[in-house]
């Protein structure tokens, strides 16, 4: 068993399976990583493309080549000493599997009635599926309705598909049943194969997927960690603000949410955020108030999908005068309304324990706002039974999803790269000092990542809306001129556009899909229970006109920003602490927008079509190696530049651990260009001023050019040959930021480095003591210097 150093995602589909891994293991032994990370390998139904429907846990799944192929991938990957993590899901499975096929049959007699979280009335359990007049059909032993096939006689009753079901599912997804994974019995019938490949050695680390899901996510990391003899795990666990991991989980950390949008705060400057809401506010019509939306969506969904998760809970939570219609009405009511003022996804209370300080807080703390209805169930979801408690947890988790990833993060979007998985769209910006902070209480061994197969874009989409903070005024010209010549729906038209600039080129079928699923979980004309044809065939001739605007020609505007950023995050996020991850392809650029756009295949070897390209290529090569040189918890310490444009740069270092008597020592340096708007104003600025001062100084007879030497305060710098044209100076170069600008934004600001000589991977050059900006970050925006006299 090894633990991971760095992963590389794979999204496993019938196309490409087992032995299409193995056939990339050079490929990715070459890029540097050191473990494969699969997407779920347990039989789904078979034309699912991502994994998560798992309808038998006994088997390694048929379309991706079984157990055998399974095993002859392993021994391909190991043999280029790659190994394998694999994505767990313990939460849910389809419905369409032989155990609740049994339940359905017997009821709860059924040998496998504990598997489940049914909620049992009158020895029945109801099933969503009716949407018309068709009455179901007996075809022997068999109830036929459309494409469902029941067991006949059965223990169910079939009710309208709106309706709730009548056991726990995966959020609002009907299809998808809650397991209990609490019973030993049933973490172990659905673990077996697992454990299995654990004990084979074949898998070295674990992906857990929607823990917040189960009645004792600590629970079952103790038995997951006992059994599987502490392998490296990490949880898909969202984070919101401030929130940390539970210190007692038997985990390494997290899937990494927390971190991708801590890194891609970095790239936000602070100081958009009142333009860019009034442009928001003023062309959508939203309120301002990013809270006021999420608040309403939140209770939206609860009405539109979670009637029945409220009636359960509300049934746990006592009588209480709940044994009339009005009773039980007003107790709904009070619940939903604590369900939606929840400000996070759980609480993490235990039956049977004291809950954490931190917990009573949170809950008391959303309540504070309620009616005093709502504010009386606080004892009884924090100390009260031990099923009030549970389904309380489970039940907060799928209204945020729901509620804010699903639908507030679509209603309100003055910056949508700040609309991610555990993102806050109202918060802009992380400066440097608050990002050292967050690193210094990272877990060494959690996750990270900046692309993944449930981003709502990907990493270099991000890249350039970060670029829009730093332009709000040029960017909401550029709107008014697409709005002003094409126009839908104000609600989505401002998405529309931030999306378009940023995913460019696309084509207007990828657009097209991505703007229905905007829509439809915004929920504000149409939805996925309520479709309006019309809307939807406006939407795709929008969609069709707004492709052939010129809006790639601000992108191509913005792009040497873009790239900046773009590599600036890869490289803090492959050498920051934890287990960096890369998502398919973006080793590469990738311009995907949300699923199913960002699980489109991918081709191997990545080959560079553009020098952002190559430069990303080098930068996520470079850095995966050196890490298979690091020990993943060696220490981080941060290192500050000094001068005017000191705020422009974020930098830290990774110790070389102590080892028998010999102190740790710093062995990898990490530098990025952060805010590179702003840093090449500051060079137009210097560049008006020096060439004011060789106009000055030189005979300049009409129009010609001199070569200059640009000096700072602490160091000389030489730049390329200064083009004095005359007029020059004020004029076009305002409207025309690059490179170059960006070089001259140094002007004197310094990084000095620890003791020793140090190489640049990214460029060969070599380094000591204090070394000006512009001169080391002089061909890239980023630089990975590695000690090189050790």
């Amino acid at each position: 068993m090894s633990r991971p150093v760095s992963t590389y995602r794979v999204q496993l589909t019938p196309d490409f399976g087992f032995a299409q891994v193995a056939e990339i293991a050079g490929y990715l032994r070459e890029l540097g990583v050191s473990h494969v990370y699969l997407s779920p390998v347990l039989q789904a139904t078979p034309a699912s493309r991502h994994g998560y429907d798992v309808i038998d846990h006994s088997r390694i799944r048929a379309e991706f080549g079984g157990a055998t192929g399974f095993r002859e991938m392993a021994e391909q990957l190991a043999a280029h000493d790659l190994g394998i993590v694999l994505d767990i899901v313990p939460n849910h499975m389809n419905t369409a599997n032989a155990q609740f096929w049994s339940v359905l049959k017997d009821g709860p007699a059924s040998p496998y009635a504990n598997w489940f979280d049914i909620d049992w009335v009158d020895g029945k359990v109801a099933l969503p599926v009716l949407g018309d007049s068709t009455e179901p059909v007996v075809d022997g032993d068999v109830l036929r309705y459309h494409e469902h096939e029941f067991p006949h006689p059965g223990h169910y009753r079939l009710v309208d598909w709106r309706e709730g079901p009548g056991y726990r599912r995966f959020f609002d997804v009907s299809s998808l049943i809650g397991l209990r994974a609490e019973d030993p019995v049933v973490l172990f019938a659905t673990h077996e194969v697992l454990f299995w490949l654990l004990d084979e050695g074949l898998v070295d680390g674990l992906r857990v997927d929607h823990p917040d899901g189960l009645a004792d996510p600590r629970g079952y990391l103790e038995r997951l960690r006992a059994r599987s003899g502490g392998v490296w795990t990490v949880v898909e666990k969202i984070l919101i603000g401030d929130e940390r991991l539970p210190d007692d989980w038997a985990c390494d950390g997290t899937s990494g949410y927390d971190v991708l949008n801590k890194v891609n705060g970095l790239f936000v400057d602070p100081a958009s955020e009142g333009p860019l809401v009034e442009l928001f506010t003023r062309l959508t019509g939203q309120p301002g108030d990013y809270q006021a939306v999420m608040a309403r969506a939140k209770r939206e969904v609860i009405d539109l999908f979670f009637g029945a998760e409220v009636a359960r809970l509300a049934k746990a939570l006592g009588p209480d005068g709940a044994d009339s219609p009005d009773g039980r009405e007003t107790l709904r009511a009070a619940v939903a309304e604590l369900l939606a003022a929840m400000p996070v996804y759980r609480a993490y209370v235990v039956p049977g324990e004291a809950p954490p300080r931190m917990s009573v807080e949170i809950v008391e703390r959303a309540a504070a706002g309620c009616s005093p209805a709502a504010r009386s169930l606080v004892p009884r979801v924090l100390y009260g039974a031990a099923e009030a408690i549970t389904r309380f947890q489970q039940t907060t988790g799928p209204v945020m999803a729901k509620g804010v990833e699903d639908t507030a993060l679509y209603r309100w979007f003055p910056l949508s790269c700040l609309n991610e998985v555990g993102g806050e769209p109202d918060a802009f910006g992380v400066s440097v000092e608050e990002f050292h902070e967050f690193c210094a209480d990272l877990r060494p061994h959690t996750m990270t990542t900046l692309s993944t197969h449930d981003t709502k874009r990907s990493e270099d989409v991000r890249a350039r809306l970060s670029v829009l903070s730093e332009m709000p005024e040029e960017w909401a010209e550029a709107v008014s001129e697409w709005s002003s010549a094409l126009r839908f729906d104000p609600h989505l038209d401002y998405l529309a556009w931030q999306n378009l600039m940023a995913a460019w080129p696309i084509s207007a079928e990828r657009f097209t899909d991505y703007l229905l699923k905007a829509a439809r979980e915004a929920k504000t004309a149409i939805s996925w229970i309520n479709p309006d044809p019309s809307y939807e065939q406006g939407l795709r001739e929008f969609a069709r006109e707004a492709v052939r605007l010129p809006v790639g020609e601000f992108t191509a505007r913005i792009d040497v920003f873009a790239r900046s950023n773009s590599l600036g995050a890869k490289l803090v996020q492959l050498m920051m602490p934890g287990v960096p991850d890369v998502y398919q392809g973006n080793e590469t650029t990738d311009f995907s927008l949300v699923d199913p756009d960002n699980r489109r295949p991918v081709s191997y070897p990545r080959t560079p079509s553009s020098s952002w390209d190559s430069a990303k290529l080098l930068v996520t090569t470079q850095a995966l190696r050196l890490r298979r040189r690091l020990d993943p918890a060696a220490p981080y310490t941060p290192l500050r530049a000094e001068g005017e444009a000191a705020e422009h740069v974020i930098a830290f270092r990774r110790d070389r651990a102590a080892a028998r008597g010999v102190p740790s020592r710093p062995h990898a340096i990490a530098v990025a260009t952060r805010l590179p708007v702003g840093l090449a104003r500051r060079g137009l600025r210097a560049d008006v001023m020096e060439v004011a001062e060789l106009e000055a100084d030189l005979v300049v007879s009409g129009a010609g050019s001199r070569a200059g030497t640009l000096v700072g305060p602490d160091n000389a710098v030489t730049v390329e040959a200064v083009t004095v044209e005359a007029g020059e100076i004020g004029g076009h170069r305002g409207n025309e930021l690059g490179e170059r600008e960006v070089r001259l934004g140094w002007r004197g600001t310094t990084l000095t480095l620890p003791a020793g000589t140090w190489r640049d991977l990214l460029t060969g050059g070599l380094y000591t003591g204090r070394i000006p900006l512009a001169h080391l970050l002089g061909q890239h925006p980023v630089a990975l210097l590695e000690r090189h006299d050790l």
